[in-house]
């Protein structure tokens, strides 16, 4: 067993095993087909592109919380509302390809008999399935969908590549940009809100799926960190929030090609991204899982959370994973 300097101590060589052993056995026992697990064609499935459940929830989605979006009548309501919520399903497709080719990268220089080989493999045969669910479902929808932000598609390949080689980097991003979508994602349905039958449908197998792949990345990274040197995790602490504040921004904000569309104001756009109350609020709650995972591996430091504040993803930590935000909503002024 090693001890960190911080006094953290991680899972024994044997723990680790055996949790990597049961993430393996839980994706073969549980693991769903978007072309099997999903009726795309049963007539309730049917995606209607003038459906009132596009309405975006004030209280989850920072777009649908601002009183502009609140103003517009119930019909463009619904129409941005399906482009915003589509867009970050192609985001969240494009999000995952670069989690594959990053730790393809990683498990490739492996030596045999590491468990890691084997779950990776796992992980990455589940996000080729949630590719196929997100696209066929942007198919359906009717809407041409860009994507990801300019600047973010461009560094996607080589974020995928230089993942391969920086490793905690890697899993640190692969959490940055899995929490925001799956906070919303549980969020949404926790609340009951009213969504289109294959969104609902699509979001709780990606939930179902993506706990086992934020579980693996939250224990690589807690081994890795106690066996790096103080100079290491000083690095780390301050990535964890750098890494958690930017990839929020690119899943969650619209593409520019959207802004225009909906010639949605600028000054909207920053009440939204994230400069309102309520969407400080939101943009903090995506992290608490998070800032409990950096505070168990000494990296919650005076010094980094001091980044963490600045960034605006400071905040309560998760007592316990997944967690719902308690934290009362700001009163509109």
């Amino acid at each position: 067993m090693v001890t960190s300097s911080t006094g953290i101590t991680p899972r024994s060589t044997e723990d680790y095993h055996e949790v990597l052993a049961n993430l393996s056995d839980g994706s073969v026992r549980r693991h769903f087909d978007p072309y099997l697990d999903i009726a795309w064609d049963a007539p309730e499935m049917a995606i209607d592109p003038q459906d009132p459940r596009w309405i975006l929830s004030p209280e989850h989605d920072t777009l649908g919380a601002t009183q502009w979006y609140r103003n517009l009548p119930v019909d463009k309501q619904i129409e941005l509302g399906r482009w915003r919520v589509v867009n970050a399903i192609k985001v969240g497709a494009a999000f995952e390809s670069i989690l594959i080719r990053g730790m393809m990268q990683y498990i490739m220089k492996l030596p045999n008999n590491k468990p890691e080989f084997r779950y990776s493999l796992h992980e990455m045969t589940e996000e080729c399935n949630h590719i196929q669910m997100f696209q066929e479902l942007v198919n359906r929808s009717g809407t041409d969908a860009p994507g990801m932000r300019p600047l973010f598609r461009r560094l996607s390949p080589w974020i995928g590549i230089a993942g391969g080689y920086a490793h905690v980097i890697l899993f640190i991003g692969i959490l940055g940009g899995e929490e925001p979508i799956d906070h919303y994602q549980k969020a949404l349905i926790r609340q009951g809100d009213n969504l289109p039958p294959a969104v609902l449908r699509t979001m709780e197998i990606h939930i179902a799926e993506e706990a086992r792949h934020i579980s693996f990345a939250g224990e690589f990274l807690q081994r890795r960190f106690a066996r790096m040197s103080p100079r290491g995790r000083r690095i780390c602490a301050y990535a964890f929030p750098l890494a958690m504040r930017w990839l929020a921004t690119e899943i969650m904000k619209p593409h520019p090609k959207i802004v225009e569309r909906f010639d949605i104001p600028d000054d909207v756009m920053r009440e939204a991204f994230w400069d309102s109350p309520q969407a400080r609020k939101v943009l903090a709650g995506y992290f608490g899982d998070m800032r409990a995972l950096a505070d168990s591996a000494g990296l919650y430091t005076p010094g980094s959370r001091r980044v963490w504040r600045a960034l605006r993803v400071d905040g309560p930590m998760s007592r316990y994973r997944s967690e719902p935000d308690r934290t009362p909503s700001p009163t509109p002024g």
